[in-house]
């Protein structure tokens, strides 16, 4: 019996202690359910953080494989790095989104309903000229504003009051350029070889043409090439040759200038050579001898050699991500995302509008507004599209772009 009693009180004295231990160890700084928590005391609560601003969704089509992968890249490179550093301001944010269009028009296309699905507000256009067309249609039927970095046709603009050009169009490529060879006094006896099936090449070739005209440039050799043939350019060297050209202009991309340079030296042919925008890119084409392009004029608005300090950060700062030196696609693209960055800020717009609301406001700032980029300075846009700015003179000594302007 005394035994049994003192396990009863043994008992009891346990489920007492439970008891307290159960009261004392709630959390101070718990509440019931529904009701705000109370800050220990002495401590401040913590305030809610605030959501971060959603960012722009900008959307881009280029070749980033095959044989025009270098200007796709480049461009996206580009682009990249501003995204990069305007994000790091905090004020606007940005998300970029570059597809695969392979220089086709088609491709391109596909591109960019896939970048509308993923919900495009502002676009890139795309890269290159021909599938530029075919994008900026869409572009102007969805009201979805474009900034190409370097589609230059005129037909990506014509007709469109939302797609702009960072690049200079065709035909004041070609204008220019004669223009160029005119005032330096690079040649009077021009050879031209062009490719008749590329938008491009036409555009650039037919106002050189006629401000050749006009400068007294007289045009010995005319020839062309197109996809199909664009291996073999012994023809066309040789009329050149035979006719006495000075100088041969090449309004075309660098993978056939390549091929033209490598050619004409095993013809022992030797003679000045003149490119645009497309040639951009050739020093870093796999395999090619570097050699072959001394001396080899390009007309481009951008100089990777330039001191001023936006350039110098710049080309660092691609150097150090991609481990080489940009080019002007790199560049314009670049410059794209800074001048959207900019009609952003001065239209005030915020990334909750509509593509079609984003769109108007940067109509109208692009077609009122001055820009100040690494590819120009006090760059302004007509109300087709294509952009205002100075080319420079560059000239390619021991493997390197140096500016001669």
């Amino acid at each position: 019996m005394k035994k049994l009693l003192c396990i009863l009180l043994a008992v009891m004295m346990l489920a007492a202690l439970a008891a307290c231990g159960d009261s004392g160890s709630a959390n101070p700084s718990s509440a019931p359910a529904g009701e705000p928590s109370a800050a220990p005391a002495g401590e401040a609560s913590a305030a809610p953080e605030a959501p971060a601003a959603a960012a722009f969704k900008i959307g881009g089509t280029g070749p980033l494989t095959g044989g025009a992968a270098i200007y796709g890249q480049a461009a996206r490179n580009g682009a990249q790095i501003a995204v990069e550093e305007i994000n790091a301001l905090g004020d606007v944010q940005f998300e970029l989104n570059y597809q695969d269009d392979e220089h086709d028009a088609e491709k391109a296309v596909n591109a960019y309903n896939t970048l509308k699905d993923w919900g495009m507000q502002i676009s890139l256009g795309s890269v290159t000229s021909t599938p530029g067309v075919a994008t900026s249609v869409e572009n102007d039927a969805d009201r979805i504003f474009a900034i190409t970095p370097s589609a230059s046709a005129v037909a990506v603009t014509e007709g469109k009051n939302n797609v702009f050009q960072m690049c200079f169009a065709d035909p004041n490529q070609g204008s220019a350029s004669a223009q160029y060879i005119s005032d330096q006094q690079l040649g009077t006896k021009i050879a031209v070889i062009y490719k008749n099936d590329d938008v491009y090449s036409t555009g650039i070739y037919d106002t050189f043409r006629i401000k050749a005209a006009e400068l007294g440039l007289d045009i010995v050799s005319s020839t062309t090439f197109t996809e199909d043939s664009q291996q073999d350019f012994s023809v066309q060297l040789a009329d050149a040759k035979n006719n006495g050209a000075d100088l041969i202009f090449l309004p075309m991309y660098y993978t056939p200038a390549s091929l033209i340079f490598q050619q004409a030296k095993s013809m022992d042919y030797v003679t000045k050579y003149f490119g645009v925008d497309g040639m951009d890119g050739i020093l870093t084409l796999e395999g090619f001898n570097k050699e072959l392009a001394e001396g080899v004029i390009l007309l481009t608005p951008f100089n990777a050699d330039s001191t001023d300090e936006r350039t110098v950060s710049f080309v660092e700062k691609y150097k150090s991500v991609y481990g080489e030196v940009p080019n002007q696609f790199a560049a314009d693209g670049y410059d794209c995302i800074y001048a959207i960055y900019q009609a952003i800020k001065s239209g005030g717009a915020t990334s909750d509008l509509s593509a079609s609301d984003i769109n108007d406001i940067l109509v109208a700032q692009f077609t009122s507004m001055s820009f100040d980029g690494i590819t120009g300075d006090d760059m302004t846009w007509s109300a087709n599209g294509q952009v205002t700015k100075g080319p420079k003179g560059t000239v390619i000594e021991n493997g390197s772009y140096v500016g001669l302007d």
